[in-house]
């Protein structure tokens, strides 16, 4: 597998707090690793989920399913994120890779690159995605020879990676998105993010979901739910932590549990405990957030979400991945052309898999035949994620 380039550095950690910390990873994980939401995605040969993993999902609001993706794959992935890096703009406003050539996205509408002071919280506590961050993390002091910033986050990756288009079309998890959506189910977002060694910032606790707290259907799954495809593994101190069973409570008031746990370590949490090739099913409506990567690991997770057609079919909504805008059954129906391209470009590198069948656009598949090409066609198309 390709090595991603790393900034060597030396190790921070969190001073006066750092034994608390170790002591609320490690309790953290036993209590993950007891958990029964976790193994294989199972499927039978009529195409039906496992209940069991259903059942866990509705309880807990998150899920890891072992060992879903791959070595073939995860190459793949590795291989296109570190061409992604290697093309990124080298700091924040610049039109120009490392190289002098033309950056990743840089002649893009939408937003592409998202850059990161090391080991801080850009957002919590502020007003950004309509305030849903309610308390800010701890911010570590970086090591001395630290960069100013560095990439975090690379939005509307499957313009730019053909195995990240991929992996958007894995049959196992277009059928479980559909067991939990409906066949028609919809997209939201992708995003790659990457937790630098030494250097990656929080994200401080919040839930995802900023639409319809007050509609009076609204029930577990309204806001969707987010895939996370570990491409290294995961774990308490790189790794994403989330509150079970946050997701069925509603809105909640995540700056006073902060203020009663003391300190911004919820006592109920756990964290993601991944191997390379995992995939974390997330809630969108789950609290979750996480600490500033002090390991010396990478974490890189492939992110993209779905929703039921009914929680976006006619809203107005948007204004944090895109611009704020109508969801009409024309909109919601262009924006569901990457799912059928994903499963085109999949027949084309995985010819023995059986492809998923997505039943708004199956009458239409033959009009998404894949080359590479047609990547060129999918550009700015992050400008129509449905966001609620």
């Amino acid at each position: 597998m390709t090595a991603l380039p790393r900034h060597t550095s030396s190790r921070s950690d969190y001073g006066e707090h750092e034994q608390d910390i170790v002591r609320y990873r490690e309790e953290g994980t036993r209590r993950a690793l007891a958990m029964r939401n976790r193994g294989p995605l199972l499927i039978d040969s009529k195409g039906n989920v496992h209940q069991d993993i259903l059942d866990a999902y509705r309880e807990f609001g998150f899920y890891v399913l072992q060992d879903v993706i791959s070595d073939t794959e995860l190459a793949d992935l590795e291989t296109d994120v570190a061409d992604m890096l290697d093309r990124a703009p080298t700091h924040r406003g610049s039109k120009l890779d490392r190289h002098g050539r033309p950056a990743l996205g840089a002649e893009n509408e939408a937003r592409s690159v998202s850059f990161v002071k090391p080991l801080s919280d850009p957002v919590g506590g502020t007003k950004a995605a309509y305030g849903r961050h309610q308390a800010k993390m701890i911010e570590l002091n970086p090591p001395e020879d630290a960069p100013d910033e560095i990439v975090q986050i690379i939005s509307g990756g499957l313009q730019f990676s053909e195995a990240y288009l991929r992996l958007y079309g894995h049959p196992g998890l277009l059928t479980l998105a559909a067991a939990i959506h409906g066949g028609d189910f919809t997209p939201f977002h992708e995003a790659i993010w990457i937790k630098q060694p030494g250097l990656g910032g929080s994200v401080a606790w919040h839930q995802d979901g900023f639409t319809h707290w007050e509609s009076p259907d609204m029930d577990e799954n309204t806001h969707g739910f987010n895939y996370m495809v570990q491409l290294y593994g995961c774990d308490a101190e790189n790794g994403l932590w989330v509150v079970p069973g946050s997701h069925a409570r509603g809105k909640l008031d995540i700056k006073q549990m902060v203020a009663d746990a003391g300190s911004d370590r919820l006592p109920t949490a756990v964290p993601l405990i991944c191997n390379p090739g995992d995939v974390a099913i997330t809630n969108r409506q789950a609290i979750h957030g996480s600490f500033a990567n002090t390991s010396d690991q990478f974490r890189v997770s492939m992110t993209y979400g779905f929703h039921r057609r009914r929680s976006v079919l006619n809203v107005r909504s948007g204004g944090v991945h895109s611009p704020v805008t109508d969801y009409t059954d024309e909109y919601i129906q262009s924006r569901s052309r990457l799912i059928q391209f994903g499963i085109e470009a999949r027949k084309l590198r995985f010819p023995t898999e059986k492809p998923y069948l997505y039943e708004p656009l199956a009458s239409d598949a033959q009009e998404f035949e894949w080359s590479s090409d047609r990547l060129a066609e999918l550009r700015d198309y992050n400008l129509q994620d449905l966001g609620i």
